[in-house]
């Protein structure tokens, strides 16, 4: 995923499914090209490269 649609995603109050690793999560926020990530099935947060997320 481009930094560009994860600004969209973040900006928007639109729903958007985006994934990482063929679980669903929530983009919590962004810093250059790492994305802070929570699953949506646990409490789980993780730093991820926003290569890795997709939609």
């Amino acid at each position: 995923m481009d930094i560009n649609r994860i600004n969209y995603i973040l900006n928007n109050k639109e729903k958007c499914d985006v994934y990482y690793q063929n679980r669903c999560v929530w983009i919590q926020g962004v810093n250059d090209q790492m994305a802070k990530v929570g699953f949506i099935d646990n409490f789980e947060e993780k730093d991820v490269s926003i290569n890795d997320l997709y939609e």
